[in-house]
């Protein structure tokens, strides 16, 4: 999309909060140290902000959506504390075995943020801590895939092996400095 504005898509678990199987209290949300201030300068710098995330725990009856939906305003809530607003958070909800329209790495919820907010895929970034987050940016033809060691991304770095597409791999978001390299 020519002259659409670039975005930052984030996972959720392990990239921006601390990682919880299955979290689904809102009260055990806990931001990834340096995450407010780091995703503060990303909006500072221009992108517009996304969540997407994969939640299996929904397909596998482990929580319900209402219990997404709460962990996800305690997000939003916490990163507000920062000046953080995220244009939309975008779901899948399938377990890994259902059939999924959305789920990572399928490119759809970069897809479905273009088309509605006139997003630009070509000067954006998806960041997360697992391989499928990172093939999910290459499959949306992003400017680049950044890979967090924090939940998972220590584990998934190490199974990387030769990346197919543009990436970075940092130590948390905190690291995160694209206003200033965008």
């Amino acid at each position: 999309m020519l002259d659409g504005k670039p975005a930052i898509f984030l996972d959720r678990d392990g990239t921006l909060i601390v990682e919880t199987d299955y979290l689904c209290e809102p009260e055990k949300v806990e931001l990834i140290p340096g995450a407010g201030e780091a995703v503060r300068r990303l909006a500072e710098g221009g992108f517009e902000l996304f969540i997407v995330t994969n939640q299996a725990g929904i397909g596998r009856g482990y929580y319900s959506e209402a219990q997404m939906h709460a962990v996800n305003e305690r997000v939003a809530g916490e990163f507000a504390k920062f000046g953080v607003a995220f244009r939309k958070i975008y779901f899948a909800p399938e377990a890994p075995d259902q059939p999924s329209r959305s789920r990572k790495p399928s490119p759809q919820m970069l897809l479905d943020a273009s088309d509605e907010f006139g997003i630009d895929l070509a000067a954006s970034y998806m960041v997360g801590d697992k391989i499928s987050d990172i093939e999910c940016g290459w499959n949306a033809d992003v400017k680049c895939s950044v890979l967090v060691r924090t939940g998972y991304g220590r584990e998934h770095e190490a199974q990387l092996g030769q990346a197919t597409g543009p990436l970075i791999v940092i130590d948390s978001i905190a690291d995160l400095a694209l206003g200033q390299a965008g």
